[in-house]
């Protein structure tokens, strides 16, 4: 391959929930733009990163994990973005962890297997397999699970590897102009990258007390000309004993939670950022499809 071929391609990168797919977007593009918690469906929009590198860019999307658990509408509407995902890209980059196969892991195999686009197989984690002689029989395992155009072990966390994944994905884009301004790192808007940094905070801290029933809604977005952006964001619960959980004693919690999005604000931002958090309940809203709408849930 020539490194003068100017090339540019769509890569989607998949898998079920909770195996690093948001923590590998991160590493490849050198910047934190998609959230990141120990928590299955952290990730419940298709977020788009662009890497630009030389000749090469490739415009990322990073995926709702697909599950086979999906009851409720939010859910099936998680299913429904990271499958749509598949349709059009240049390659797919289908992640699972390392000594660990789920019936989950079968069910986004089965829906690679509609999938035209080249597909590397990625295994994460590999820093956390004490014996690397067990790594192997996964791996061999792995490579006879589906025609894979390479597969690449790593470690999303540390970066070990990352550069083999992008040698393997570069060889496989095909030529063409770029589509981004090398300096664009995503085309979402900061309006969504702000709601994305509340709600992180929110999953980061409340965990189990606080599973999947919170959404973020960005009120009001503002420049002032002293350069400070002022924001205003509200935190939709489900029920009144999970608004009185997100707010804490004297307010404690909300306080914390908004200093640390705040924080993550200005270092994405590269500015001043004055946070006003609210709460409020819309009962069920996570089985409520015109609450899914209005929240930006109805991703095809």
């Amino acid at each position: 391959m020539s490194e003068s071929t100017t090339r540019f391609g769509t890569v989607s990168v998949v898998g079920r929930p909770n195996v690093g797919k948001s923590t590998l977007v991160n590493q490849l593009l050198g910047e934190s733009l998609s959230i990141t918690a120990d928590r299955p469906q952290t990730t419940r929009h298709r977020i788009l990163g662009v890497v630009t590198r030389g000749a090469t860019q490739v415009a990322l999307l990073d995926t709702p994990g697909i599950h086979g658990n999906a009851r409720r509408q939010l859910n099936r509407s998680l299913n429904r973005s990271a499958t749509g995902a598949l349709t059009g890209v240049d390659v797919v980059l289908f992640v699972v962890a390392a000594q660990r196969w789920t019936d989950d892991d079968d069910l986004v195999l089965q829906r690679l297997g509609e999938v035209e686009a080249p597909v590397i197989g990625i295994v994460n984690r590999v820093d956390q397999v004490a014996d690397k002689s067990q790594l192997l029989p996964f791996l061999e395992e792995f490579a006879g699970r589906h025609p894979f155009a390479a597969i690449v072990p790593l470690s999303a966390r540390t970066g070990d590897n990352v550069a083999a994944l992008w040698q393997e994905l570069e060889a496989l884009l095909p030529a063409g102009e770029h589509a981004f301004d090398p300096d664009t790192l995503t085309d979402r808007s900061e309006r969504f990258l702000a709601a994305e940094l509340v709600r992180e905070q929110l999953v980061r801290r409340y965990g189990d007390e606080l599973p999947y029933a919170v959404s973020v809604s960005i009120e009001a977005f503002g420049n002032e000309p002293s350069g400070l952006i002022r924001i205003g964001a509200v935190i939709w619960v489900e029920r009144d004993s999970q608004k009185a959980i997100v707010i804490g004693r004297g307010g404690e919690k909300l306080r914390d939670t908004g200093t640390a999005a705040r924080m993550r604000m200005e270092r994405l931002f590269g500015g001043r950022v004055h946070l006003d958090l609210w709460v409020k309940v819309r009962a069920d809203w996570s089985n409520d499809a015109r609450a899914l709408r209005e929240f930006g849930y109805d991703e095809p």
